[in-house]
């Protein structure tokens, strides 16, 4: 059974533009999974009276209701108060929720400040939601035929609590069986347009459904299937997009780019080093960014200058002067030198201009070449990517990934 839902995020930051409401995109992507669509979503200011009313009216449409946002301990932390007063309940010091806030602060040896003790004043007759990872509590509550469920605003405590306590909670109202089950296929290499061309010519299995959408520089490919057999229909749907969209194809669901080079380098044995110009970094911190990185991850050098690049990874004086420091020539001594620095199995480079200036007629903004290199076989190529520097530097610095998987996968 699908379920009427909305979402009301509070915040003045967030509505005198310091800070975007990243909460709602967050919570309808994660319940898109389950087949849950958000009928509504709000944002309110820190005034009580804009928060109480958009409570009230939202409760008295919608069957869920989530909110983010006004648990903490400041004074401008609304949300429990106000909701206590719309829906005609006592505010009172829940015993649980200040249990829970003491426990954390005794968990990471840390004194307590009196004001915490604010959070756990909660609407009498709330239900608590854990939270695993701050002192704020959630609660929920049920108004008429409406529950609502108060989150906190922190991103990463908000989904931690929507998925492990509010999903759960949803599908119990569900009957036990979500609306509908999505499978995310992740691409990159190809346009949004060309991946929906592809499926132009080729049906999905009767039962399917598909959508498509873009997290730069990545498409996704969902499938979507309910009642009992959906499982099987998306195992068929799955392969049949893996035939379709190879060597495209890499990674589902939650998998990352990043994640899934790591994991493959990690079960390969292999050490990889980086040599990063215009990227500045940036595929390093990619990498690093996962969990036990230090198992194939040896080193990163940030070359920007020519002189960093011939005094760091020995490329020769002469290739920097012509053809020059962005070039396939350069690009080849970069990754060769950071591997001899290094020792390591791999080693890869990125060398280009991401812009806005520095462009010529020649190389202009977005000629990026990359090279990998593993002591025996060298890979090297030009690339010219369009837009603005972020999105240079991210599209130069996913292709340097890609390019490791495709090596790793050739190598199995």
């Amino acid at each position: 059974m699908s379920l009427n839902i909305a979402v009301l995020a509070t915040g003045d930051e967030l509505i005198n533009g310091e800070m975007a409401d990243t909460n709602t995109s967050r919570i309808a992507t994660i319940l898109g999974t389950q087949g849950y669509v958000i009928s509504e979503s709000r944002v309110v200011g820190d005034v009580e009276v804009e928060i109480e009313r958009a409570l009230l009216d939202l409760a008295d449409r919608r069957e869920v209701v989530i909110v983010t946002g006004g648990l903490g301990p400041t004074e401008d932390d609304l949300t429990a108060r106000v909701a206590a007063r719309a829906f005609d309940r006592r505010l009172v010091l829940n015993d649980e929720a200040l249990q829970q806030i003491r426990a954390f602060f005794a968990h990471r040896h840390m004194e307590m400040n009196p004001r915490n003790e604010k959070q756990a004043l909660l609407p009498q007759k709330s239900v608590i939601l854990g939270n695993r990872l701050g002192t704020a509590p959630g609660f929920t509550l049920r108004n008429r035929n409406c529950d609502l469920f108060f989150l906190p605003g922190v991103p990463k405590e908000m989904v931690d609590m929507l998925e492990q306590q509010v999903l759960p909670r949803l599908l119990e109202r569900s009957g036990g069986n979500a609306p509908m089950q999505e499978r995310i296929l992740k691409v990159f290499g190809l346009s949004e347009p060309r991946v929906e061309e592809v499926f132009n010519t080729e049906a999905m299995p009767e039962g399917i459904t598909l959508a498509f959408g873009v997290d730069f520089p990545f498409v996704h490919v969902k499938l979507r299937a309910s009642g009992e057999t959906a499982g099987d229909l998306l195992d068929r749907a799955e392969l049949k997009t893996r035939r379709l969209l190879e060597p495209y194809v890499f990674g589902t669901g939650q998998e990352t780019l990043a994640g899934n080079v790591a994991r493959m380098l990690t079960d390969a044995g292999l050490t990889i080093a980086l040599a990063e110009s215009c990227t500045g970094g940036e595929v390093a911190q990619m990498l690093t960014e996962i969990p036990g990185a230090s198992a194939f991850f040896e080193r990163g050098a940030i070359t920007y200058a020519n002189t960093a690049k011939h005094e760091w990874l020995q490329v020769p004086v002469d290739i920097l002067q012509n053809p020059g420091a962005v070039s396939e020539a350069c690009a080849l001594a970069m990754a060769n030198g950071i591997r001899n620095a290094a020792n390591s199995d791999l080693g890869l480079a990125i060398t280009g201009i991401a812009g806005p200036d520095g462009g010529t007629p020649q190389k202009p903004v977005g000629t990026v070449f990359l090279a990998l290199c593993d002591g025996k076989t060298e890979q090297v190529k030009g690339y010219r990517f369009s837009g603005d520097r972020q999105r240079v530097r991210r599209m130069a610095s996913c292709m340097a990934l890609e390019w490791v998987r495709r090596y790793l996968i050739a190598r199995m």
